[in-house]
C-alpha cells in the first residue's frame, strides 16, 4: 500500500486540516499518516481559537514517523508560525522526503487568519523551494507576489513570477550546498505552481505552471456553498495520486475529478460553509 503524510493542524469540526487530509487519502487507497501542527477550536462558522505543537513535539512527531513508515508523498498544511515551519524544512531535508505537496494556507474558508504574517515570508523562502507542488488560492497567490489577480491573464502572471522566484531561488540554494559540500538534490527537482481559480476568477478553472509550461487546468463550476476544505482537500488528493506514481499533470487532473465529485455530492451539514463528501466515491 501507498503511504502518505499529512504534516498540518487539527480541524475540530472534521471538515478540513488532518482529518479532511486523511478521509481524502483513504478514498484514493492509500494509507494516511499525520503529525500534527496545530489545534484548532474550528467549526462551518470559522476558528475560535489555535493552540500551536510545540516545536520540539513535532520534530519526534515526524522523526516517529519517517523513521519507521517511510511515506511516498507528503502534503503540507497549516502551519502557523515560523519555528514550526523551520522544524519541518528542516526534516523535510533530514529525511530526503519526496513528492511534497505545499498548500500555503494562510487563511480559512471562513476568512479567519491561521498564519502568522510575519511568518509567510519564511515560509516562501524556505518552504517552496523544497516542494514539488505549492497550491495557492487566489488571495494566497495576491500574497505572495503583492499583486491583485482579477482576470485568467492575472492569474497567469502571477503563476510565472512565483514559478519563476522560486526556481532562482532552488538555483542558488543548489550552488550554496555544493560549495559546502552538502547534496542538493532537494533543490534541483522543478517545483509545480498551481493557482486555484474561483467563480469570480476564471470560473473553475485552475492555472499549472511546472516544466516551463502553462497548463489550464479545466474544471466544472459546481453550485454549492460548502467549501470549507477544499484547499486541503485537493493538495491531499494530489500527494495520493503522486504517491501512486503519476506525473504532476495527472495527478492535478485526477484529484480535480475527486473535489468535483466531492461537491457535486452536496453534502449540507453545519450553518456555515459546510465540508465536503470525502466518501463520495466509496459505496
Amino acid at each position: 500500500m501507498h503511504t502518505v503524510l499529512t504534516i498540518a493542524g487539527s480541524d475540530s469540526s472534521g471538515g478540513a486540516g488532518i482529518q479532511a487530509d486523511i478521509k481524502t487519502m483513504t478514498a484514493h487507497g492509500v494509507y494516511a499518516m499525520s503529525a500534527i501542527t496545530a489545534l484548532t477550536a474550528q467549526n462551518t462558522t470559522g476558528v475560535s481559537d489555535i493552540l500551536n505543537v510545540e516545536p520540539e513535539f513535532l520534530a519526534k512527531e515526524l522523526d516517529s514517523v519517517f523513521t519507521d513508515i517511510y511515506p511516498e508523498a507528503v502534503k503540507i498544511g497549516m502551519l502557523s508560525n515560523a519555528n514550526i515551519m523551520a522544524v519541518v524544512a528542516m526534516k523535510l531535508v533530514e529525511y530526503r522526503a519526496k513528492n511534497i505537496v505545499l498548500d500555503p494556507v494562510m487563511v480559512a474558508t471562513s476568512g479567519a487568519k491561521l498564519v502568522e504574517i510575519e511568518s509567510s515570508k519564511f515560509m516562501v523562502n524556505e518552504l517552496f523551494p523544497l516542494a514539488d507542488v505549492i497550491t495557492p488560492n487566489i488571495p494566497e497567490a495576491e500574497a505572495i507576489t503583492g499583486k491583485s489577480i482579477d482576470d485568467f491573464e492575472d492569474m497567469t502572471e502571477a503563476a510565472l513570477i512565483i514559478y519563476g522566484s522560486i526556481k532562482e531561488m532552488k538555483k542558488d540554494m543548489a550552488c550554496a550546498m555544493r560549495e559546502n559540500g552538502a547534496e542538493d538534490y532537494m533543490y534541483v527537482r522543478d517545483t509545480a505552481v498551481l493557482i486555484k481559480g474561483g467563480h469570480s476568477v476564471c470560473d473553475a478553472n485552475d492555472i499549472l505552471v511546472y516544466n516551463d509550461k502553462v497548463v489550464v487546468i479545466e474544471g466544472e463550476r459546481i453550485d454549492n456553498p460548502n467549501t470549507h476544505g477544499t484547499g486541503c482537500t485537493l493538495s491531499s488528493a494530489i500527494a495520493s495520486n503522486l504517491a501512486m506514481g503519476h506525473d504532476v499533470e495527472t495527478s492535478v487532473r485526477n484529484a480535480k475529478k475527486y473535489i468535483s465529485n466531492a461537491l457535486r455530492a452536496n453534502l449540507n451539514l453545519g450553518t456555515g460553509s459546510g465540508p465536503l463528501n470525502h466518501m463520495v466515491d466509496i459505496k
